[in-house]
């Protein structure tokens, strides 16, 4: 990815005994809409994030199998995303509590392009007393969860922008989900693992080098342009909120062996915040259900 600035697959997350399987099933969707990839044309490089939800899930069983990779690229669809305790975020753990799938987005103002970043994470770490609100240290009040959490985790980020953008400005996004990581409390630990992925989706290249590029009419933005500095804060906002709507969405989960991780206490959480409107924009869907 960092040497050739392109995306050749969609991006699939899993857990971390399930990357090879999931890999595997991403070439074989490859292969089948393109018959010519490694023999007229080069071959194809898939891309699986994966965190360690070792503790929840069986994770010997290895049950994420080519079907269920097939079953996600066909029901993609636009519209509002699952969050919570859902796919590659079944079974992973945020601050000592239920963790899984968030996401974000935010535009940049109009004067600035009017552009779009959405961030999409998968939680697997931190402690329950390092867990931040905006500003408020909420996981020193909040009485921690029965069962502990491990001193170190991994999370995913996925960031997408309809920015015409190049890879190193990519890269430059990249950068910035850090800060929105540490605005809820992280501190990259040892053996943790931030691992974060972008792209802009004004661009579509052949796969041959040979063939016209299709590009939209845009070109990159001067890193100087008002437009790019618009975006580095909203990139930082946007990964912010979707760890926290990670743990606001998530339900309580039993896994193997009797294993808990409970799901973020959000009334406990909304009293310390003394406003309901301080919490991720899905905890009040969660309390509905």
């Amino acid at each position: 990815m960092r040497e050739l600035g392109e995306l050749e697959t969609p991006i699939a997350l899993t857990n971390t005994l399930n990357v090879w399987r999931v890999a595997d099933a991403l070439v074989d969707h490859a292969l089948h809409a393109n018959p010519d990839i490694g023999i007229a044309t080069s071959t194809v490089n898939p891309v699986v994030g994966e965190c360690n939800d070792g503790y929840l899930n069986d994770i010997q069983g290895r049950h994420v199998k080519a079907e269920h990779v097939r079953a996600a690229l066909v029901s993609a669809a636009s519209g509002a995303v699952s969050e919570g305790a859902v796919g590659a975020g079944a079974g992973t753990t945020c601050y000592g509590w239920k963790g899984g799938i968030g996401t974000a987005s935010r535009a940049t103002p109009a004067e600035a392009g009017g552009f779009l970043v959405g961030a999409l994470v998968q939680t697997n770490f931190g402690r329950p007393e390092e867990l931040r609100f905006g500003a408020w240290p909420v996981g020193q009040v909040l009485r921690a969860p029965a069962q502990a959490a491990p001193a170190h985790g991994s999370v995913m980020v996925v960031l997408a922008t309809d920015a015409p953008l190049d890879a190193r400005q990519l890269h430059r996004l990249c950068v910035r989900a850090e800060a929105g990581l540490a605005r809820t409390g992280a501190t990259i630990g040892h053996g943790s693992g931030e691992f974060v992925i972008a792209f802009s989706t004004v661009r579509r290249i052949y796969h041959e080098a040979f063939a016209p590029p299709i590009v939209r009419p845009a070109s990159v933005l001067a890193n100087e342009a008002a437009a790019l500095e618009s975006l580095l804060p909203a990139v930082v906002e946007a990964v912010e909120e979707a760890v926290l709507n990670s743990l606001c969405a998530a339900e309580t989960v039993v896994g193997r062996d009797g294993h808990i991780r409970h799901a973020l206490p959000l009334a406990q959480v909304r009293q310390l915040l003394g406003s309901t409107s301080q919490i991720g924009h899905v905890a009040a869907k969660r309390d509905k259900a």
